[in-house]
C-alpha cells in the first residue's frame, strides 16, 4: 500500500522538557487514502504512545487527514462512554477525566470544523498501580490494575477498589504476577481479559513469556484458551472473540466453543492496541526495545524490520486497507481506540499550553 510521498512532520515538546532538552520531533508517513477511510467511517482513533508520552488524535476533514498530539504522563489505556460525553485516559499514578464539551467545539477558531472537544476537567490520583486497558461499565469506570493482578475501580475514599483476580492469584500484592492487561467487555459487562501467565509469583510470567499467554473468561475465571506471546487487547466484536498475539504480530480470532484460534493477518510490529468498527480492524503496532522483556519472543528475531503506527485490517479479506506509521519520535503503541461519529474532534489536554494549543476555560453562565 504506497505512503504519501513526502514525510510529514510535527514538533511536540513533553511536560518534562527543559531549556536544554530538544523538542521531540515526530515523524509519520500514512496511506493515501487513510484519510479517506477515515471520513467515510465517520470516525476519529485516539492513538496513545507512554514511551513518547503523546495521545494523538487522527480525524479528518474533506478526505484529508487531520492530526494533533497532546501531552499526557505516560497515557496507557483510554475509555469513552457510550455516549462520547466522557473520556479517561490512564496515566502515570493517576487516572485522568476529560468531559466533552460540544458547545465549546462548535466556537472553535480552527480552520477546520469539530465534532467534540474533550477538555481536561479532574484526574484521581491511584498510586503507581500500572494501570493498562479501562472500560466504562454502568457509567463506572473498571481499570485492569497490573501492578496488583486484578481488575479494579475507583472510589474517592481509596487508591483503587478491586473487584475481580484471576482464580490463580492467592492474594491483593504489588507483585505484576501474571501481567494482567487487557479487557474485552459486551453489553455493559466485563467479558474476558487478558494475561501473559497462568502465575502467581511475583513477575512470574517473564520466564514463559513467549508461549504461556492466556484469555480468561471472567465470569467462570476459566481460561479459554492459551499459547499466546505476550497477548493483548481482547475484543468481541461481530459474534467473536479477538485478541492480539502480540509477541507474534499477530490478529487472532478465538472460537469461544472450543478454544481453537484462526490468525486472520499478521503484522511488522508488536501488535498492541486493538479497535473495531463495522468490518475494519484497527491494529496499534511498536517497535521493540532492546531489553529483556522481549528476548526470546518470536518477533524480536526480525526486530529490524518492525514498524511503529496503525495498521487497518479488512476483516473479511484480512488484508491491509490502510495504514499510519511514525518514523521517528514514536517507537511504541499502546491503546487505539475508535470514536464513531466524531470524524474530527478537538482536545485539550492538561498540558494544553505545551501541546501548543490556545487555553480554554469552562465558567458557568451569569445569574440573574
Amino acid at each position: 500500500m504506497p505512503l504519501t510521498a513526502d514525510n510529514q512532520a510535527a514538533a511536540i515538546e513533553s511536560p518534562s522538557d527543559t531549556a536544554s532538552t530538544p523538542a521531540r520531533e515526530i515523524r509519520y508517513e500514512h496511506s493515501d487514502d487513510l484519510g479517506e477511510l477515515l471520513s467515510s467511517l465517520r470516525a476519529a482513533l485516539l492513538v496513545t504512545t507512554y514511551q513518547a508520552g503523546k495521545l494523538a488524535v487522527l480525524g479528518s476533514h474533506q478526505n484529508e487527514l487531520q492530526l494533533s498530539f497532546h501531552n499526557f504522563d505516560r497515557p496507557m489505556g483510554v475509555a469513552i462512554t457510550a455516549d462520547q460525553s466522557h473520556m479517561a485516559v490512564a496515566a502515570k499514578s493517576k487516572v485522568w477525566f476529560l468531559q466533552n464539551a460540544p458547545d465549546v467545539a462548535n466556537r472553535l477558531s480552527d480552520a477546520t470544523p469539530r465534532d467534540a472537544c474533550f477538555l481536561a476537567r479532574t484526574a484521581q490520583i491511584t498510586g503507581e498501580i500500572h494501570a493498562h486497558e479501562m472500560a466504562w461499565l454502568d457509567n463506572q469506570l473498571w481499570i485492569v490494575n497490573t501492578l496488583f493482578s486484578c481488575l479494579c475501580t475507583l472510589d474517592d475514599r481509596h487508591s483503587f477498589v478491586p473487584r475481580w483476580q484471576p482464580k490463580f492469584i492467592s492474594e491483593l500484592a504489588a507483585e505484576d504476577r501474571c501481567h494482567l492487561n487487557g479487557i474485552a467487555t459486551a453489553n455493559g459487562k466485563a467479558r474476558f481479559v487478558t494475561a501473559m501467565a497462568e502465575s502467581n509469583s511475583p513477575g512470574g510470567w517473564r520466564a514463559t513469556k513467549a508461549e504461556s499467554g492466556c484469555v480468561i473468561d471472567i465470569d467462570s475465571r476459566e481460561t479459554v484458551t492459551t499459547g499466546f506471546a505476550m497477548p493483548h487487547s481482547p475484543r468481541l466484536h461481530q459474534g467473536h472473540l479477538w485478541v492480539l498475539d502480540s509477541g507474534r504480530g499477530a490478529l487472532v480470532k478465538v472460537d469461544l466453543q472450543n478454544g481453537t484460534t484462526e490468525i486472520v493477518a499478521r503484522f511488522p510490529g508488536y501488535a498492541r492496541g486493538l479497535a473495531f468498527l463495522g468490518e475494519y480492524a484497527f491494529v496499534g503496532l511498536s517497535k521493540i526495545r532492546e531489553s529483556s522483556t522481549f528476548n526470546g519472543v518470536p518477533i524480536a528475531q526480525d526486530r529490524q524490520r518492525l514498524k511503529c503506527g496503525v495498521g487497518v485490517v479488512h476483516l473479511e479479506t484480512g488484508k491491509l486497507a490502510g495504514q499510519f506509521e511514525f518514523k521517528t519520535g514514536v517507537d511504541e503503541i499502546f491503546d487505539v481506540t475508535v470514536l464513531p461519529d466524531c470524524p474530527n474532534p478537538a482536545m485539550r489536554g492538561p498540558y494544553a499550553a505545551e501541546d501548543g494549543a490556545p487555553q480554554i476555560w469552562m465558567v458557568p453562565p451569569p445569574t440573574a
